[in-house]
């Protein structure tokens, strides 16, 4: 729309107002009607025109800014490569130490509420303490891991993920343990995710001082369950993912092949490596169990299914057999294996028949 060009005398204010087109005898009525439409019009049209002169101006100096600042955006990759070559988890010297990584941060115990969920979540505890007893190792030659920060997990895990875990309702539905919902978050990061993050730590570590000392145990981790933006089956942090990570820019290794011989398919590791020919996937796994996860069994290399009920002598024909094949297929310089439990005879989750052995109810239970 265009509105007639008005002209205003300095002298006089805008109501008297007057054209050569008005008439000498227009009545006062006309001439209020005339100034309240006036009024109405400039009432009306002035926010418009103020927002569009602040929003041009905004967006000139926004440009301007712009323009004149050099490109700072860091792609992806060279970010990643950034966050591990800056993180300390290599740190912890082992020179003088056995290649096994634990710390009593890994056990996760709070009021009994762990005891809710299948998963012995202070197992690591007492498999050193056996170790110990039976005079395997020595306390002071165990290697004692870092905590991953918030940088070292931004490696594989997205901002949206690690701040989902700020919610104690989404670590309750992670670690299946529904009473978790209902704890301070506060509580929930230290009972809880903090003794993971120590154990992601000593998986990131374990690589390390494998290609330092040709082999290495953490013995927690193995949450094979996560990827970078989602985790489950007790499992929050993706360990092996950033394992691999590491090893590829901190220790130049190019090819890892990851055998999984846990009960559960390790459908965390495969969504996050499923289109890298850098990694090799051996899992071998019951698929009438959790996680029924279709999309990630696409991405598995070299999968061997093992049935409800198969015992020992089948299990270990089948594992001597995909083994053989794998090593003729690729040609790993690192290989992370996922030593799950759960194929112990009697677990209550993986449902095989393997090892007819047990110490005593809730000995060995799931990994």
């Amino acid at each position: 729309m265009t509105f007639p060009l008005l002209t205003l005398s300095p002298q006089q204010p805008f109501w008297k107002f007057r054209t050569h087109r008005v008439i000498a005898n227009t009545t006062e009525s006309t001439r209020n009607l005339c100034k309240s439409t006036l009024y109405l019009f400039l009432a009306l049209a002035t926010p418009f025109i103020a927002y569009r002169c602040f929003n041009s101006s905004t967006m000139f100096w926004s440009s301007s800014s712009s323009s004149s600042q050099p490109a700072t955006k860091i792609d992806a990759d060279s970010l990643r490569r950034q966050r591990i070559n800056s993180s300390k988890l290599y740190q912890p010297d082992a020179s003088s130490k056995v290649p096994v990584i634990y710390s009593s941060y890994y056990d996760i115990s709070f009021l009994g509420i762990e005891k809710l969920h299948p998963f012995d979540s202070s197992k690591w505890g007492r498999i050193c303490r056996f170790l110990m007893s039976e005079g395997y190792l020595e306390k002071n030659s165990i290697v004692d891991p870092l905590e991953a920060s918030t940088e070292d997990l931004l490696v594989v895990h997205t901002e949206a993920y690690l701040n989902s875990l700020k919610n104690s309702v989404n670590v309750a539905r992670i670690t299946e343990v529904p009473p978790v919902a209902m704890l301070p978050n506060w509580l929930v990061q230290m009972k809880v995710l903090y003794p993971f993050r120590r154990q992601v730590g000593g998986t990131v570590l374990a690589a390390k001082l494998a290609k330092d000392q040709g082999w290495a145990i953490n013995v927690g981790g193995g949450f094979h369950h996560c990827s970078g933006d989602r985790g489950g089956g007790f499992c929050a942090y993706a360990d092996i993912s950033l394992c691999i990570h590491f090893a590829f820019v901190r220790l130049n290794i190019s090819r890892v092949m990851i055998i999984d011989l846990d009960a559960h398919q390790g459908n965390g590791h495969e969504r996050d490596f499923g289109n890298d020919e850098r990694v090799y996937i051996l899992d071998m796994y019951n698929p009438g169990i959790y996680p029924f996860d279709m999309t990630a069994r696409n991405y598995i290399n070299q999968k061997v299914e093992v049935m409800t009920g198969t015992t020992t002598d089948e299990y270990l024909k089948q594992l001597d057999k995909a083994l053989a094949v794998a090593g003729s297929n690729f040609a790993p310089e690192l290989i992370v294996y996922n030593a799950g439990t759960d194929i112990l005879d009697g677990d209550p989750l993986g449902g095989l028949k393997n090892c007819p052995f047990n110490d005593g109810p809730g000995e060995w239970r799931a990994a």
